[in-house]
C-alpha cells in the first residue's frame, strides 16, 4: 500500500479523537527557503495547499454517502438511496466522486510536501475539524472542516460559460441557472435518514449536490491561472499550470452531469429546478463547451476562455466566494482569522518576491 493510502486509512480509523492533536501550520518557514522559493511563492502554495484540504475533506462526505469506499478513499459505507438519486444525473456518478475525491488529497498531500521540502511552513488545518457529520445512514461520525447540509449555490458559472458578451474580469455579473440554490439554505447530502423521503426531496438534494459539484471546480479552474500570474519559480509556475488543468477536467464533467437534473420541485422545501432547455441558449444543458467571449479589451475578438482569470484579489475572492457558499458555517473566528491570512499572503506575492 502506498504511503498516501496509508495515511488516509490511518486517518480515517483515528476520526475525531485526533482532530485537536493537529497544529495550524508545521514547523515555521526558514528565513530563505532552499532551492530558491521565494516567501510569495510558498504563501501561493500555502493557500492553494489549504484550499485543497478543505476541498478534500467535503468531497470525502461526498464520497462517505454517493462515492465508492475503498482501499484508495476510505470511510463511510455509502448510502444507497442517495447514490442512486446521484445516479440519476449519470449512472458514473459514485466513480467520479470517488475519483475527484482522489485527486483532491493529491493535491494538498503534494503542495505540503513541496513547502516540507524547502523548509517552509505546510497548511495544517486539522484543529478546525470540529463541524458535525450527517448522521444518514454512511456517513462517519466524525469532525469535519466544511458542512454541506446548507449550502447557497452560486449557479452564475452556468450561464458565464455560455455567454459571448460578458466575463466577470470585466465587472460583468450573470444570471443564475437555478436561482433558487443561490438563495436560502439547502443540502447537498442527506442530513439524517429523515431526508432519504419522499422520492423528490432526495432527488432535490442529489441536484443540488450536482450543481455544488460544478461550482466547487470551476473555482479551482479559475484561481490556478490566477495565482500562476504572481509566482516567480518557474518549476512552481509548473505546479500551478498542471495541478489547475485537473480542476478544469473536473469542472468539464460536473458541468455535464449538472444538466442532466431532473427538473422538479421539492415537496419538502419548495426548491424548484427549471427545466434548462426551456429558455435559450443561455441555459441550454448541451452548451457545455466554454462559449467564445470577450477577454483583456473589448477591441480584441472574442475568444474561447477559462474566466475570470484576474490576478488581483484572486486568493480572497475565492475564500469569500466559499464562505458565501456556506461551506464553513459553524466555523470559529479563528479559522476565518486564518484562512483571511493566507488569502491575504498569497494576493501579497508578486513575481519575484
Amino acid at each position: 500500500m502506498s504511503s498516501r493510502r496509508s495515511f488516509l486509512l490511518k486517518g480515517a480509523a483515528a476520526g475525531a479523537a485526533t482532530i485537536g492533536a493537529g497544529r495550524l501550520l508545521a514547523d515555521a518557514p526558514l528565513a530563505e527557503a532552499s532551492g530558491g522559493l521565494t516567501p510569495g511563492d510558498a504563501a501561493i502554495l500555502r493557500f492553494l495547499a489549504a484550499l485543497e484540504t478543505l476541498e478534500t475533506d467535503l468531497w470525502q462526505q461526498y464520497n462517505e454517502l454517493g462515492g465508492i469506499q475503498d482501499g484508495e478513499v476510505p470511510g463511510g459505507s455509502g448510502n444507497p438511496a442517495y447514490t442512486d438519486a446521484l445516479s440519476v444525473l449519470d449512472s458514473d456518478m459514485a466513480q467520479y466522486i470517488h475519483d475527484n475525491t482522489d485527486d483532491e488529497f493529491t493535491h494538498f498531500t503534494f503542495l505540503n510536501a513541496y513547502l516540507k521540502t524547502h523548509g517552509m511552513a505546510q497548511a495544517n488545518l486539522e484543529k478546525f475539524r470540529t463541524l458535525p457529520s450527517s448522521t444518514a445512514t454512511g456517513a462517519q461520525q466524525i469532525g469535519r472542516l466544511t458542512n454541506l447540509m446548507q449550502l447557497t449555490v452560486d449557479t452564475s458559472w452556468w450561464t458565464r460559460y455560455r455567454s459571448d458578451s460578458k466575463n466577470p474580469d470585466f465587472g460583468d455579473t450573470l444570471p443564475q441557472a437555478i436561482p433558487d440554490l443561490a438563495t436560502g439554505q439547502h443540502p447537498g447530502i442527506p442530513r439524517s435518514n429523515a431526508d432519504l423521503s419522499p422520492p423528490d426531496h432526495l432527488q432535490a438534494i442529489a441536484n443540488t449536490a450536482g450543481f455544488h459539484f460544478a461550482f466547487i471546480e470551476q473555482g479551482g479552474t479559475s484561481l490556478y491561472p490566477s495565482l500562476a500570474q504572481r509566482v516567480t519559480s518557474t518549476e512552481v509556475l509548473r505546479i500551478l499550470l498542471s495541478i489547475g488543468p485537473t480542476e478544469t477536467m473536473h469542472f468539464q464533467t460536473w458541468q455535464d452531469k449538472a444538466g442532466n437534473a431532473p427538473p422538479l420541485t421539492d415537496p419538502s422545501t419548495g426548491l424548484t429546478f427549471p427545466d434548462l432547455n426551456a429558455d435559450g441558449e443561455l441555459l441550454q444543458t448541451n452548451l457545455i463547451m466554454p462559449e467564445p467571449t470577450i477577454f483583456l479589451d473589448r477591441k480584441f475578438p472574442i475568444v474561447s476562455i477559462i474566466r475570470p482569470t484576474e490576478t488581483d484579489g484572486a486568493a480572497m475572492g475565492a475564500l469569500k466566494a466559499l464562505t458565501a457558499n456556506g461551506l464553513f458555517i459553524g466555523q470559529s473566528a479563528e479559522f476565518f482569522s486564518v484562512m483571511t491570512n493566507l488569502a491575504q499572503a498569497a494576493d501579497a506575492a508578486r513575481h519575484g518576491t
